[in-house]
């Protein structure tokens, strides 16, 4: 039986692995630095989760959610998004009400039906933060500033760009939506049918559309920006005025819009033009009525996402740097064999990475394993060697030899490795 990866899932090979897990590194690093401490959320969820914090006419709910009904009649679904399973938790944990400030991310698998393509997955990775308790537009500015020395520390900050725009709040998009609807109606024979259909249940989406058909039809479709109250207005004014304070390049894109339903106010992605149509790295936004809405006080938040997948398709498998074993040992015999493990394990213990067969093969056999182990010097235990307690340290790359005792030959590897 032949059984292979389901449709839209995939697996992340070493290399791949290797710069995931030094992307996540790089990112903890910048995100503890502003004081922001690690979550870990759970894969599954109640869907009443995401049905009431997305929103039931999202694309994400009617079509993309993994539900299903458990053993104990239970409607749950793998989490599709980071954001409502970590406001849940700073509710249901106590947070909301005695601790109502907290920054916090997380990383890890999302799942999400849809159509598989170039940087989009059915089950894909985000790295998330999320800032609770603070509505002031220096949070915001926080966020942004967090997010592009992401890129700095990435090193892509000269590949992507910054967009941001705002929503305003729950009365100017109600105000603007209306607005919106009255300018569609008169576009429908222009619009793609999915279009035609979120007319009604998010007109929002349809001027956020990547149909060029669509793109076309609402090129003078109205700006939320003039529909912004004064209160709204001086918060984006103020968030701007931050970005421009610490220099940090971004356009006003009034076009962006969020596709869920909890955002307000400010809203941001991070774009790139090497991805094709899969073009936002990061996005985010403010969402001060979700803690309310699941059940908490009214606590303003915010915060962004970073596609995983997206992020090593930019920096590429290399990112994760060197994954090889440094050393390799060779052996002759069964005695050969026990040195040559008992001098891997130390080097281990060292902190230097180091291979071996376990077959006693020929040392030609074991040289090739050496070389695709990627190893720089090799430690050889021949019979000759093992009957001394000396070991041979062949450098691959110039092809040197010397025979030292085995303290000897342990400092000398590790002093080589240790100075490089």
């Amino acid at each position: 039986m032949n059984i292979k990866r389901l449709k839209g899932f995939r697996d992340i090979l070493p290399a791949e692995a290797s710069a995931v897990r030094r992307i996540e590194s790089v990112c903890a690093e910048v995100f503890a630095r502003y004081g922001f401490s690690e979550i870990r959320l759970p894969l599954l969820e109640e869907t009443l989760l995401f049905n009431r914090s997305i929103g039931e006419a999202t694309d994400i709910v009617e079509k993309e959610m993994y539900t299903f009904t458990d053993a104990g009649d239970n409607t749950v679904t793998l989490r599709p998004e980071g954001t409502a399973s970590a406001v849940r938790a700073f509710v249901e944990n106590g947070f909301a009400k005695s601790a109502p400030k907290a920054r916090w991310y997380y990383c890890g698998p999302m799942f999400r039906r849809e159509r598989p393509q170039k940087g989009r997955f059915r089950q894909f990775h985000q790295i998330g933060a999320e800032c609770f308790g603070f509505k002031e537009p220096a949070a915001d500015g926080e966020m942004l500033a967090l997010l592009w020395d992401l890129a700095g520390a990435l090193f892509i900050r000269e590949r992507v760009s910054l967009e941001i725009n705002s929503l305003g709040c729950r009365e100017d998009r109600a105000a603007y939506i209306d607005e919106l609807k009255k300018f569609l109606m008169g576009k429908t024979g222009e619009l793609c049918e999915n279009c035609k259909t979120r007319i009604e249940k998010n007109p929002l989406r349809v001027i956020d559309c990547k149909n060029e058909k669509c793109k076309e039809a609402t090129a003078a479709a109205p700006s939320i920006l003039d529909w912004l109250c004064g209160e709204c207005s001086d918060h984006f004014s103020a968030v701007r005025r931050i970005l421009d304070g610490e220099a940090i390049p971004y356009s006003v894109n009034p076009r962006m819009v969020r596709g869920l339903d909890y955002y307000n106010r400010t809203t941001f992605e991070l774009l790139t033009g090497e991805l094709g149509s899969q073009n936002a790295v990061a996005a985010g936004g403010r969402y001060d009525g979700l803690v309310e809405t699941l059940g908490g006080p009214a606590v303003p938040a915010l915060g962004f996402a970073m596609g995983v997948e997206r992020l090593t398709l930019m920096l590429g498998e290399g990112f994760g740097g060197d994954c090889g074993q440094p050393v390799y040992c060779v052996f002759r015999g069964e005695e050969g064999a026990k040195a040559a493990f008992s001098f891997r394990r130390k080097l281990i213990l060292d902190g230097i990475g180091a291979g071996m067969d376990f077959e006693d093969r020929s040392f030609k056999a074991q040289m090739r394993s050496a070389d695709s182990s990627g190893a720089r010097l090799v430690a050889i235990f021949g019979e000759s060697e093992v009957a001394e307690g000396k070991v041979s340290v062949k450098n691959l790359s110039d092809g040197s030899q010397s025979t030292l005792g085995a303290d000897e030959a342990f400092e000398m590897i590790s002093n080589f490795y240790k100075s490089a």
